[in-house]
């Protein structure tokens, strides 16, 4: 039996992957298993003769059963294969890195886990927004804005008392009830707050307001999935500009 490598791809960008990742997609990868939200330019990385399964989950959408991704990694490690589960930012945040591990464990099959950038850091600092800053804030919370089928939801109150930035995953459907919540829960409406659709990427575009604002900004500027929400004072260092070759641009003539 081979090893299974969980792959963190990071937030998008290929540039921004890791020297690891990158070597074990050029020279060692045969199957790959990969997520919705890895980009074309990353998956033309891997070595031309590995197979290429693309296992997608995405919110709304026809996705791959969580169990079926599990059978294909053990079977194609019991064959020998080298099995690269390539996954959009870090495996292990919001990833199911763990309950993949965990699989392979039950299986008696190793497994290497590669980290990756995680979205909730690296789009908010592409947009300059630094999630933590002692200036503004004692430190961050990541939260899913997505609970699973059976699970319970964020308990709002504690995050909008916690005196984090908060960072939402997977939160852009339901933005209104979101903000609602945290404002119900004692979260001042006019906090700032930000929200950063296809970060890193060409697309790259975001839009920030006070936390009450921000649904309609949202709406008015047509921001998509994949997002992350930021809300907390640091949102308000967000640059002004919306793409990244507007941010690029602003650097270049500073």
């Amino acid at each position: 039996m081979s090893k299974v490598y969980l792959i963190g791809a990071g937030p998008g960008a290929a540039d921004l992957l890791t020297l690891r990742a990158a070597r074990l997609l050029a020279e060692k990868a045969e199957i790959v298993l990969a997520d919705d939200l890895v980009s074309d330019e990353i998956l033309a990385m891997v070595r031309p003769d590995a197979r290429v399964l693309k296992v997608g989950k995405r919110g709304g959408k026809a996705s791959t059963p969580q169990g079926f991704i599990h059978r294909l990694m053990v079977r194609y490690a019991r064959r020998g294969k080298c099995v690269l589960r390539l996954k959009g930012g870090d495996p292990f945040v919001f990833g199911r890195g763990g309950e993949e591990v965990e699989a392979l464990a039950a299986a008696g099959i190793e497994a290497e886990v590669v980290p990756g950038l995680t979205a909730g850091i690296s789009v908010p600092a592409a947009v300059g927004i630094p999630v933590t800053h002692r200036a503004y804030t004692q430190g961050v919370t990541l939260v899913t804005g997505t609970s699973g089928e059976g699970c319970d939801e964020p308990n709002w109150r504690a995050l909008a008392q916690g005196g984090t930035t908060l960072v939402i995953y997977m939160g852009l459907s339901r933005l209104l009830n979101i903000v609602a919540r945290l404002i119900a829960a004692g979260l001042p409406p006019d906090t700032p707050a930000a929200a950063i659709a296809s970060g890193t990427l060409p697309g790259q575009r975001h839009v920030k307001a006070t936390l009450a604002d921000l649904p309609a900004r949202v709406c008015a500027e047509g921001l998509a999935s994949p997002a992350i929400i930021v809300v907390g004072e640091v949102a308000a260092l967000a640059v002004a500009t919306t793409s990244t070759q507007d941010i690029s641009a602003r650097i270049l003539a500073a």
